[in-house]
C-alpha cells in the first residue's frame, strides 16, 4: 500500500514528466533539455504504452500516468526520480 507521503512524491514525479515531456516539444536550453531527453527516451513509450487512448489536455496524460505509475518501466520510474532530485 502506497503512503500518502508517497502518493505526493509520486503525482510529482508524473507532473514532472509530464512538463517535460511537454517541453521538449517547445525550444529550451540545451542545458535543460538534456534531463528531459533522458526522461523522454525513458517514459515515451509507457505512456504510448499505457495511455495512447488518452486525449492530452486538461491534465489528463497526467492523471493516466499517475494511475499507471506501478506499472511503468523501471528506467521510467528511475529518469523521474533523478529529475525530481536535481530540481533546485
Amino acid at each position: 500500500m502506497v503512503r500518502p507521503v508517497q502518493l505526493r512524491e509520486l503525482r510529482r514525479a508524473i507532473a514532472a514528466i509530464i512538463a517535460a515531456l511537454v517541453a521538449i516539444s517547445s525550444a529550451g536550453a540545451a542545458s535543460a533539455q538534456q534531463p528531459r531527453q533522458e526522461i523522454r527516451q525513458a517514459c515515451t513509450a509507457d505512456m504510448r504504452a499505457l495511455c495512447s487512448g488518452i486525449m492530452p489536455g486538461g491534465g489528463r496524460v497526467k492523471q493516466c500516468m499517475i494511475e499507471h505509475f506501478d506499472q511503468l518501466s523501471d528506467g521510467c520510474k528511475s529518469a523521474l526520480k533523478q529529475a525530481q532530485a536535481s530540481k533546485p
